[in-house]
């Protein structure tokens, strides 16, 4: 299981916990999760991989376990919630303690009243982003104070972070989305991390539609909207997936068939969640187990053992690699080794998504 997690986010009465709901029912498990004393909920779901079941089909492994990411169900936040407002202080620290954020965005009408009376999630959008921008330029106020006293005395680093604080705080006022990749040098990542703000997280803004949809015109309008800012997006229909989830497969797709889906917004959900992380997935595959494990993108192969266990990290010796794609025209190791297609990296190995992996190591 990946240690990141994805907090689902939103206005009240937007379908979160509809959408929660579903996710917990194809879940590894699920419980409280203990932020605060206002609990949110926590679901450990399992990353959909179709190249995990191929190779688990080919060698007919006793277990084939897939990888999985943590997903947690944040109180409704309201208007004013960096003023406290709501308990708005209690969600906000929720929030900073997950790693992307998934933003419901409410596209029906119905019986649920909305808690501003109107459906209008372009709305909806600005008011949460506001909220949650609002809460980062107070703790960045706080720490430009601080820095401001600190450079006085020409100390390089409290320069160079008050640079980069003042640049993240001048991008904020001027309601523009940050970029990390675009914005800012690689080399002041460390310092952004340790900040801890919630406008540097990865989101992902979702669709949530029922029996009654806004008109197409207002849902192209908020598809404009989110492009402009630079965002992506996904549609779900959170109240029909709830309904589906206990029907077995054949009856599911019947539903899904009904309403023109291909493939249920769940899944499209948590794989993008997974993406947006900026995580991969390797393999280690045998007769006895086939096991999907995730690590952050460009991770060196040691680290990468180390998911497995700490001994094959501290005794690393090399990694032996076989592309997903050689091992399934193949079918086995050994056609592979015979085709000279088996490759041997050491320590400065980057770890590539379907890299099927052989750790030697010895301590």
């Amino acid at each position: 299981m990946s240690s990141l997690s994805c907090g689902i986010v939103g206005l009240p009465n937007v379908g979160k916990s509809t959408i929660f709901s579903a996710l917990t029912n194809v879940a590894a498990e699920s419980a409280n999760y203990p932020f605060t004393t206002i609990e949110p909920n926590i679901a450990v779901v399992d990353i959909p991989d179709s190249r995990l079941t191929k190779l688990h089909n080919l060698l007919n492994s006793k277990k084939n376990i897939p990888t999985s990411l943590k997903f947690v169900d944040i109180a409704g936040l309201v208007e004013g919630a960096s003023k406290g407002e709501g308990l708005g202080n209690k969600f906000l620290a929720n929030i900073r303690e997950v790693d992307a954020i998934a933003h419901i965005l409410r596209c029906f009408e119905g019986e649920v009243t909305h808690v501003l009376e109107t459906v209008d999630p372009i709305r909806d959008l600005e008011i949460i982003n506001l909220e949650l921008a609002i809460s980062d330029l107070q703790i960045l106020e706080k720490r430009l104070t601080k820095l401001e006293k600190l450079k006085k005395g020409n100390n390089k680093d409290s320069i160079k972070e008050f640079e980069i604080v003042k640049k993240i705080s001048n991008l904020l006022n001027d309601n523009r989305n940050i970029d990390l990749e675009k914005d800012f040098d690689v080399n002041d990542l460390d310092i952004i991390r340790q900040l801890n703000l919630i406008s540097t997280k990865p989101m992902l803004y979702v669709l949530n539609y029922g029996n009654e949809s806004i008109n197409e015109d207002k849902i192209g309008h908020l598809k404009e909207t989110i492009e402009k800012k630079g965002g992506s997006y996904i549609e779900i229909y959170g109240l029909l997936e709830s309904e589906i989830k206990d029907l077995n497969d054949e009856e599911k797709n019947l539903f899904l068939d009904e309403y023109d889906i291909k493939e249920t917004g769940l899944k499209v959900l948590i794989s993008k969640a997974y993406s947006i992380l900026n995580l991969i997935t390797f393999y280690t595959a045998g007769t006895d187990e086939t096991r999907a494990w995730s690590i952050m993108n460009n991770t060196k192969a040691p680290i990468a053992a180390g998911k497995i266990h700490s001994d094959f990290q501290k005794g690393f010796i090399r990694a032996e690699i076989i592309g997903f794609e050689d091992y399934m025209q193949y079918g086995s190791e050994e056609a592979v080794k015979n085709k000279g297609l088996i490759r041997s990296e050491g320590k400065e190995y980057l770890v590539k998504d379907g890299d099927i992996i052989h750790f030697r190591y010895n301590v």
